[in-house]
């Protein structure tokens, strides 16, 4: 993938069926990239994109569909800030998938009380906390059931205890056969609740494989030098 003259994705190549996947690497090393990439949210200057087993053609008249298949969860949320948090749900539902308003608006409320949101329909994004604003984020990725959710840095911008109950929410996700992607920087998560990790550094896929594996004897200094500094520190 290039931008300019600057190459940000390079000798990136793996097929594998994909549940719970973990983006993981230094900063600038193509982790949003890709994720973008993947979400028909960016066109690739060369290569190809299969998911299950389909080409994503990535010619602007195709992407709407595609894109409507995935649901995607951003480091800030990117909830509508005019719009409830229930609206912010059910309205997407209407538009791109052609459900009615009642429909919407049940299945929205459900996702709200299961997600620990129910008392915080009527509140605006602004009105609610880091945590709950990823929360209602999340409902929404998965509000058309979409075939894969993917989640770029969902907790970076939060504190402690709202990453940890965005985190759970995630890992529930998976438990209930839900497919992920997720960029992120929490180690603890990558490790016990992904089941594949890539590890992506200077735009090259340098390892993949089972989280297990990785964590415990990566074969690349790279990959080495990565966990060596985000584990330096652990309590």
């Amino acid at each position: 993938m290039d931008f300019g003259d600057a190459t940000v994705l390079s000798q990136v190549s793996f097929s594998d069926h994909i549940d719970k996947l973990a983006i993981i690497g230094p900063s600038g090393g193509g982790k949003t990239t890709l994720l973008r990439i993947i979400g028909g949210l960016l066109t690739p200057s060369a290569g190809r994109l299969y998911l299950d087993g389909e080409e994503v053609d990535f010619l602007e008249n195709s992407l709407p569909g595609y894109r409507a298949q995935l649901g995607y969860v951003f480091q800030q949320g990117g909830l509508f800030h005019h719009l409830s948090a229930l609206k912010n749900i059910a309205l997407p539902l209407q538009v791109v998938h052609g459900v009615s308003e009642e429909e919407s608006l049940e299945r929205a409320r459900q996702l709200l009380e299961r997600f620990g949101l129910g008392q915080e329909g009527d509140k605006m994004p602004a009105q609610l906390s880091g945590g709950q604003q990823q929360r209602a984020a999340i409902a929404r990725a998965i509000a058309a059931s979409p075939k894969l959710v993917l989640l770029d840095e969902p907790t970076s911008a939060l504190d402690p205890e709202y990453t940890n109950e965005v985190l759970d929410v995630i890992n529930d996700l998976g438990k209930t056969g839900i497919r992920f992607i997720i960029v992120t920087h929490e180690m603890g998560f990558a490790r016990h609740a992904c089941d594949k990790i890539a590890f992506l550094c200077g735009g090259m896929l340098l390892e993949y494989g089972p989280s297990s594996e990785l964590f415990e004897a990566p074969s690349t200094p790279e990959l080495q030098r990565f966990l060596g500094k985000l584990l330096e520190w652990r309590v």
